[in-house]
C-alpha cells in the first residue's frame, strides 16, 4: 500500500469510522444493571440531559455508539452538573476506570436487550423543568391533563406544567408542550459518487390514521423567509416528512443542489416564486403519511456519520435488507465497486440516531411537573 493511499484510507474512516469498528460488537450480552454511586471515569461521546437514569440508559441505547453511560442525579453536590447523562464508549466495550463516587449511577446500553424501540416514558418528575423547546401554551387544571393534551397533539414530546403553589401567580396553571424529533434523520447528507444510501423498510414515521395522506409539492418553486430550521434531506419527500412531525412547520423549501431542507413557519400568508431546482410543499396533519421514499436507494448520496456497524455484504439489495431486519438499524450507506477505494467495496454501513422524546435541558425547579406523552404506552 503507497503512503498516499494509507492517508487516504486513514481519512476515510475518520469520516465514517463505527461505534464498535467491527462487524460484530465487543460487548454482546444484555446487561441492565445499574450501579449506584459508581462512576465509569472518562471515555465520554457527549453528554444529554435525563430526568432519572432509566431515561439515560435509553439514550445511551439509541445512540449508535454508546456502550455504557454515567447519570449524574438530583443528589450530587460537588457542582450544578444535575442531570447530566454522559455516554461512553470504548473498544472492548468495557469501561476503562470504575471508581465509587457519590451522586452518579452507571449502567450499560440496553442494544442487545430486544427492547421496543419506542420506550414507554410513564414518569413523571415533580420540581424539574424540561427548559426549552415550547411550541404551545395554554392553562388547565392540572398536570395530569397537561400530559393528556400532550397526549394527544401528534407534535408533542414532553411537557412542563406550572402548579399552584408557583411564583409568579400569573403564570399558575400554564401547560408548555415541547417537541423534539421523533423521526430518524441522517444528520449529514452528501452527495459523493460510488455511494448509495437509503433506509429501513421498518421505520414508522407518523402515528396510524385511516386517511391517507396526499402530499402537495410544488416543483421549481420556492418559499423565501420565514426560515425556522436547516435540515439535511435525501428528498424533497423526506422534507415533507420532516416539515409534517415539526408543530411548528407551515411550509417548506427544499435545495435539490445542496440537499438541505428549510422548514418555514407563517401561518398568515405564503408567497411563492419560480427557483429551478427548489420543491416546496405544505405539510400534510392527522393523516397516514406516503412511505414509498423510504424504499428508494439513492444514488450517489452519503449518510455521513451515525455507524452502528459495518458488515460485508453481496450487493445493494442485501444490504437493505440487512438494515431492515435490524430493529437498531434506521438507515444506511452502501459502497459499489465504483467507489475510489476498492478495500471497502461492498461494505454496508448500518446507521441510527436518536428518537426518543430528550429534553434539550433538565433542570430543578420548584413547584413545576414534567413529564413525557403517553403515546407508547397504550
Amino acid at each position: 500500500m503507497t503512503m498516499v493511499t494509507h492517508w487516504i484510507l486513514l481519512a476515510f474512516f475518520s469520516l465514517c469510522r463505527l461505534s464498535f469498528g467491527q462487524d460484530k460488537s465487543p460487548y454482546s450480552e444484555c446487561n441492565p444493571t445499574l450501579q449506584e454511586n459508581i462512576d465509569f471515569a472518562g471515555t465520554d461521546i457527549m453528554f444529554m440531559y435525563s430526568p432519572d437514569v432509566e431515561h439515560c440508559q435509553q439514550l445511551c441505547t439509541q445512540h449508535p455508539s454508546c456502550l455504557f453511560f454515567t447519570f449524574i442525579r438530583p443528589d450530587w453536590t460537588q457542582d450544578n452538573r444535575h442531570f447530566y447523562c454522559y455516554l461512553k464508549s470504548t473498544p472492548s466495550g468495557e469501561p476503562t476506570v470504575q471508581t465509587v463516587l457519590l451522586g452518579v449511577t452507571s449502567g450499560f446500553s440496553l442494544k442487545n436487550c430486544n427492547l421496543n424501540p419506542k420506550p414507554c416514558l410513564s414518569q413523571v418528575y415533580e420540581n424539574v423543568d424540561f427548559f426549552g423547546a415550547d411550541y404551545r401554551m395554554f392553562f388547565t387544571d392540572s398536570y395530569e391533563e397537561c400530559q393528556r393534551a400532550c397526549t394527544q397533539d401528534p407534535g408533542c414530546q414532553f411537557f412542563t406544567f406550572v402548579n399552584d403553589l408557583f411564583r409568579p401567580e400569573s403564570i399558575r396553571f400554564k401547560c408548555h408542550l415541547k417537541f423534539s424529533w421523533n423521526i430518524p434523520s441522517p444528520t449529514i447528507v452528501e452527495r459523493k459518487s460510488g455511494l448509495i444510501s437509503g433506509f429501513s423498510h421498518n421505520i414508522d414515521i407518523s402515528q396510524h390514521f385511516d386517511t391517507v395522506c396526499n402530499p402537495r409539492l410544488f416543483p421549481s418553486t420556492d418559499i423565501p423567509g420565514s426560515n425556522i430550521q436547516s435540515l439535511p434531506a435525501a428528498s424533497p419527500e423526506q422534507c415533507h416528512s420532516l416539515c409534517s412531525a415539526h408543530p411548528s412547520c407551515t411550509y417548506f423549501s427544499y435545495s435539490i443542489n445542496d440537499l438541505s431542507c428549510q422548514l418555514k413557519s407563517n401561518p398568515n400568508q405564503m408567497v411563492v416564486s419560480a427557483k429551478g431546482e427548489v420543491t416546496s410543499g405544505i405539510p400534510s396533519r392527522f393523516c397516514q403519511f406516503d412511505d414509498n421514499w423510504l424504499r428508494v436507494a439513492q444514488e450517489g448520496i452519503h449518510f455521513r456519520g451515525s455507524d452502528m456497524r459495518n458488515v460485508l455484504t453481496d450487493g445493494l439489495e442485501t444490504c437493505q435488507t440487512t438494515c431492515t431486519e435490524d430493529p437498531n438499524c434506521q438507515f444506511y450507506t452502501y459502497v459499489n465497486e465504483t467507489y475510489s477505494i476498492s478495500e471497502i467495496w461492498r461494505r454496508c454501513y448500518l446507521k441510527r440516531v436518536i428518537t426518543m422524546p430528550a429534553p434539550p435541558k433538565v433542570t430543578k425547579l420548584s413547584h413545576v411537573v414534567s413529564g413525557f406523552s403517553l403515546r407508547n404506552c397504550a
